[in-house]
């Protein structure tokens, strides 16, 4: 027995993974046990390397073992490793709070912690609707949500998202969202351009709202790209009427960048392209360049203030989590935000973008093709039965199993989202780097679509 085979052996006896039908290890989907990782890549425990193209599902952005990383989870280590957040602080969240506070749209000015994405889901939701009682405004309990959105799978992030597969078996514990139409340039009429389906959805927000505003607390969205959904990517200008229309109506905007955030689409922050600030901020992922579980939740004076009371009262902001602003993550966060600043990375990867796109362009032409899309350093391909016409393969037809399978054997990791193949690779991947993906990417088309 290889020492990755009693490594997966071992596992199957204990281990329940996320996001997985463990059936399917028994049959067609290969356990990959990973001994240790470097930069762009992985290694299992007999020495074969993987090309990470999804940077661990979207956390490290700047590759693995980053050495300045290392040195600051080790340094926090000798000083403090945790301590409650509740009546105490510390340097590290303090000063991580500070450098945010710097780099977020002006008037974000308060950070609120938690651990996870959907964590900082839940809190922004709570706060939202919060905030609006504590304004005597009780009748406003619902969100509003786009359609194919995903913002993660507790419950109130659920009810918030849009994605059956995730959503379909618990919908008896979940709030009724609203949903509006997605932006989503993929679905554009004929002759239509991202901008002009961008305009078309937002004027079914704008419907949307006139009719259910007086109950609606906040829009919750991912700016940019509904990243779970399959990558789909909509224009920057649904985000500004999106802006402009949740001021004209009295409702808070909610952008969950928890995945897009930190350079993934060209700029720090994905709502910066359409030059707009939400009341809430939404960061997590690659916060900690993959090191740590830690999120924030950023939003400004204004909301702020309205839970500003004497302790006893129900106006307070009462919501915990035991390793809120662990000062270990926020050191490799802080880390994590200089390395940004220091490499010049936004700089680079617009470089880097160039060389993704172009190692793929010519996979637009593919007859089981519908589209290649980009996004900054995300690059999306969809698969489609008849190419341009955008016949969806069934599903249960696991054409992207079969791309996995396949990127693994040229030493790729890959994660498809259905009929939706993407590149999602660390910061730090070269153009040699690039190649392979591309290389590898085009051959996982052909696999994956050989059977008509």
């Amino acid at each position: 027995m290889s020492r990755n085979d009693e490594w997966v052996a071992r596992d199957l006896a204990v281990v329940w993974h996320p996001c997985t039908q463990m059936k399917d290890h028994e049959r067609e989907l290969p356990l990959l046990p990973i001994a240790r990782a470097r930069g762009a890549w992985l290694e299992d425990f007999d020495g074969r390397r993987y090309l990470d193209a999804i940077s661990s599902w979207w956390t490290c952005l700047l590759g693995h073992a980053d050495p300045r990383l290392d040195a600051a989870l080790r340094n926090q280590l000798g000083t403090l490793d945790h301590v409650l957040l509740a009546g105490f602080t510390h340097a590290p969240v303090v000063e991580l709070s500070e450098a945010l506070v710097a780099r977020a749209p002006a008037g974000l000015s308060r950070c609120f912690y938690a651990d996870s994405g959907s964590a900082a889901v839940e809190i922004a939701l709570k706060m939202s609707f919060h905030w609006w009682r504590n304004q005597g405004r009780a009748k406003k309990t619902r969100f509003i949500a786009l359609a194919g959105g995903y913002h993660g799978e507790t419950l109130g992030a659920l009810s918030v998202g849009d994605l059956g597969l995730y959503k379909a078996n618990y919908a008896p514990l979940l709030l009724e969202q609203l949903t509006a139409p997605s932006p989503d340039g993929y679905f554009a009429a004929p002759g239509e351009s991202p901008r002009d389906c961008a305009l078309r959805a937002a004027a079914a927000l704008e419907a949307l709202l006139e009719q259910h505003a007086d109950e609606v607390c906040a829009l919750i969205l991912e700016p940019r790209v509904q990243c779970a959904a399959g990558m789909r990517m909509h224009d920057p200008e649904y985000l500004r009427r999106a802006r402009e229309l949740c001021d004209r109506h009295g409702v808070h905007l909610i952008a969950d960048e928890i995945a897009v955030g930190f350079g993934r689409t060209g700029t720090l922050f994905a709502c910066e392209q359409a030059g707009v600030r939400p009341d809430f901020l939404l960061l997590g992922k690659g916060l900690t360049g993959g090191y740590l579980p830690l999120s924030v939740l950023l939003t400004t004076d204004a909301v702020y203030q309205a839970f500003y009371d004497d302790y006893a009262t129900l106006k307070g902001f009462l919501h915990s989590h035991s390793y809120t602003g662990n000062p270990l993550a926020c050191s490799v966060a802080l880390a994590t935000l200089a390395a940004l600043d220091a490499d010049g990375t936004l700089a680079r990867n617009r470089e880097r973008a160039g060389q993704l796109g172009a190692a793929v362009a010519g996979l637009a032409g593919h007859p089981r093709v519908g589209e290649v899309r980009q996004a900054g350093m995300i690059v999306a391909v969809e698969l489609a039965r008849d190419g341009r016409g955008r016949t969806a393969y069934d599903w249960r037809e696991r054409r992207g199993l079969i791309a996995y399978r396949h990127a693994l054997a040229r030493g790729v990791l890959l994660r498809p989202l259905g009929n939706v193949l993407y590149l999602m690779p660390p910061y730090c991947v070269t153009p040699d780097e690039i190649a392979l993906l591309g290389t590898t990417l085009a051959e996982c088309v052909d696999a994956a679509t050989a059977a008509a």
